[in-house]
């Protein structure tokens, strides 16, 4: 093992500790007291209610579990954003799970809960699957209301989605184990079933105080909306439960007679694991980012049997596109080259840049995978495309374009990991968030931007010393550096995996290790969900 393989692998290591403790913390919610409390009423928590849910020893992959990250600090913070979501299994069906923490201001949503609430209702609408609310909230944080309550994205979107969802025939199952209160108890009435746990769970429009000031009425919350009312008298829930074990049980029940569903056939065979071992991608990916490497090396360390099969080899060499199998799933792989590579006219390509030959190449290939109906694996670690007066007379801006159209059109799924770096328009021709992936996520070395650090950094220094210097104002050298680190750290801070992860802009920040499990349950997902529309990219720029 060389020196260099020792120092990268030590500092992805050093990262992957980061990212546990970041993970250790959120994961504690509104933290151990809280916990205690909850445990005293006689409930779960809502990371403990998913625990017992789901399949034994099965796998659930979480969405957003760092959302609302270093957010909200002035009103105590709100770890998770208020809510746990994922995708995992019930009595062997695949669904969607979403329950709130009531350790987190009592499940307040703030504007980031409502966000990844519909986050996790597009993950089950796209792929269909099956959704369940573990519902236990005390509404609308009303101090922040002007950012959750009237717009198109906000809280009342989730109601929206839970109509569309039972028109699409998509299975929805609701248990209300707290407070539900408001606009909030349209939710688990949208639904197919929604129980509710006797005791503890309650649901009404509003609460006893609201309804004492508005009509005058003096009530107990039990008598308004708890289980005995609603499912012995007005019949707004189904059925009730001495607890929440009880409660997820009966969940279970229903799960363990559901149908089966119609596919989309995306081919799988027995998986294998890859023959390189997975855990050198630590020591391959260089610990200073502008080193250059070989992706193939990271590429064939994620693939079954480390077997790929190249389009186009010796074309368009920044961009590679593969086929392979990612346990058993058939893929095709785009992934930014990141060493410096030579053209068959002896020119020299710098890696990570998407030249025109390289986008030329993958515009075809998507179009050949979509023909094929193969799933799509984006590799992120692009600084963007060629510029400069050679590169735009040779129309890089159409061979952009087409990429971008093939991409943008794609009906098979698409899946994306920012390995590295995700910088300006090389973010939207790799399948950034805003080009709809099934699942988006990072690893520890990812970094996000209009562009790299350096580069911003120095623009926007130029931009505000020429304003200062408009305004009469002298700037020494001192100053100037001052101000360059200024912009530097607060541009870097925003570069962080962390700072897109807490605002979903990525589905989460992940081990490299686990990126084959979460290919394979993304293509198990989306296998849920018959491919409808035809592929049509439109007009192409030629």
């Amino acid at each position: 093992m060389d020196s260099e393989f020792q120092k990268n692998e030590d500092q992805i290591k050093q990262l992957l500790f980061h990212l546990q403790s970041k993970t250790d913390t959120v994961k504690l919610g509104g933290g151990k007291s809280r916990i205690a409390k909850e445990h005293e009423k006689g409930k779960l928590t809502a990371r403990e209610r998913i625990d017992y849910l789901i399949d034994k020893e099965s796998y659930f992959l979480e969405i957003g579990a760092l959302a609302a990250d270093g957010m909200y600090e002035e009103e105590g913070g709100c770890p998770s954003a208020g809510v746990v979501t994922g995708v995992g299994y019930v009595s062997g069906k695949m669904c969607v799970i979403v329950a709130n923490d009531a350790t987190v201001k009592a499940g307040a949503w703030f504007p980031m809960t409502a966000k990844k609430n519909l986050r996790a209702q597009e993950i089950a609408m796209e792929n269909r699957l099956p959704i369940i609310y573990l519902v236990d909230s005390a509404g609308v944080f009303l101090p922040m209301q002007n950012e959750i309550f009237p717009d198109k994205e906000h809280f009342g979107r989730q109601f929206r989605n839970n109509a569309r969802m039972s028109s699409m025939g998509i299975i929805q199952v609701a248990a209300i184990m707290g407070s539900c209160v408001a606009g909030g108890a349209y939710l688990p009435i949208m639904s197919d079933e929604a129980m509710i746990v006797d005791k503890t769970g309650s649901i009404f429009l509003a609460g006893s105080y609201l309804v004492k000031a508005a009509i005058g009425e003096t009530v107990d919350n039990e008598t308004l909306g708890g289980a005995s009312t609603h499912c012995e008298i007005s019949g707004v829930t189904d059925n009730k439960y001495d607890n929440d074990q009880e409660c997820l049980d009966a969940i279970r029940k229903i799960f363990s007679k559901i149908g089966s569903f119609e596919k989309s056939g995306f081919e799988r065979i027995e998986p294998q694991k890859p023959a390189k071992p997975e855990a050198e991608i630590y020591g391959l990916l260089p610990a200073d980012r502008v080193k250059p490497y070989d992706m193939l090396d990271l590429i064939v360390r994620m693939v079954d049997n480390s077997e790929i099969d190249e389009y186009k080899k010796d074309y368009g060499k920044t961009l590679i596109c593969a086929t392979a199998r990612i346990d058993g799933w058939a893929v095709g792989i785009v992934a930014n080259q990141r060493k410096i590579v030579k053209t068959k006219k002896g020119e020299m390509q710098m890696g990570g840049v998407i030249y025109s030959d390289s986008a030329e190449k993958a515009a075809r290939f998507i179009m050949n995978c979509n023909q094929r109906k193969i799933p799509l694996v984006f590799l992120q670690d692009v600084s963007g495309f060629m510029v400069g007066s050679k590169a735009e007379h040779g129309g890089i801006i159409k061979d952009g374009a087409k990429m971008v159209n093939a991409m943008a059109n794609s009906v098979v799924p698409k899946f994306t990991f920012i390995i590295g770096n995700s910088y300006g328009a090389g973010n939207y021709a790799m399948c950034g968030k805003a080009y709809d992936p099934r699942l988006i996520y990072s690893w520890p070395t990812a970094q996000m931007a209009v562009m790299s650090g350096a580069s911003a950094a120095k623009t926007l220094l130029q931009i505000k010393v020429s304003t200062l210097q408009k305004s009469g104002k002298e700037i020494k050298p001192e100053d100037e550096a001052k101000l360059l680190q200024e912009i530097t750290n607060k541009y870097n801070e925003e570069l962080s995996p962390y700072y897109a992860a807490s605002r979903l802009w990525v589905d989460g920040v992940i081990d490299p290790l686990e990126t084959r499990k979460v290919i394979s349950m993304g293509i198990e997902a989306a296998n849920h969900a018959p491919i409808t529309e035809r592929y049509n990219v439109g007009v192409i720029q030629t």
